[in-house]
């Protein structure tokens, strides 16, 4: 083996030697960190503290729009129970807003609902379930309002209603159907104009599959 190859040979051996040392700080940092937040959980840009109270021991300041404990900003979760011992609701707060992932149970344990807050506000999809679990809504929202495509849905499974919403105003096709599947609105919205099938009134009911506006 000539000088040169071994020149080489040792070079790879440190370079290896050095990422060697890079991960194992790598790592170490990591196990830090993760130490660090063991109690805590990453909501959207915030840490929420991963414990929880009664929501019977917050109270709220309207007048800042924030939730105490303890004569705090509260940062963690507040929890609900039914009388049966079934949680009902579990909302996460960060400087007394609500933030991250809220949920809600019926009283046998199946989910009933699923939202995401950002400060107070309402942001993402929405989610709620009928009772047995068939999908019930399916909302879109942008810092408190509707936006984007929701959906609703018959206890059958029957798509009821799909809208598309831009910053809480209708915007785009707007449809409706009656829970055999028959469609009986279907317009398109447009800078506050309609088009297409004459508009019905979007906040309704039905009774005999006969439609009855509220």
């Amino acid at each position: 083996m000539n000088y040169t190859l071994i020149n080489i040979i040792s070079y790879f051996q440190e370079t290896i030697k050095v990422h060697q040392v890079r991960l194992i700080n790598i790592v170490l940092v990591s196990l830090l960190i993760g130490f660090a937040a063991c109690n805590e959980k990453v909501t959207g840009y915030v840490i929420i503290n991963d414990f929880q109270i009664n929501k019977a021991e917050t109270i709220l300041h309207p007048n800042e729009g924030k939730w105490y404990f303890q004569n705090t900003p509260l940062n963690g979760y507040a929890v609900e129970f039914y009388e049966n011992g079934q949680i009902k609701e579990r909302i996460g707060y960060y400087d007394g807003k609500k933030q991250g992932i809220a949920k809600f149970w019926y009283e046998d344990g199946s989910l009933a609902k699923e939202s995401y807050y950002e400060k107070n506000q309402l942001n993402g999809t929405i989610k709620s379930w009928w009772p047995d679990g068939t999908l019930s809504t399916v909302s879109n929202y942008q810092k408190g309002k509707r936006h984007g495509e929701q959906k609703v849905w018959y206890a059958n499974g029957q798509l009821s209603r799909k809208t598309m919403i831009k910053e809480g105003i209708e915007d785009g096709l707007q449809q409706a159907w009656l829970e055999n599947g028959k469609i009986y609105v279907n317009y398109e919205a447009k800078n506050g104009r309609i088009f297409g099938l004459k508009r019905a009134n979007m906040c309704y009911k039905l009774k005999n599959e006969v439609v009855e506006t509220k």
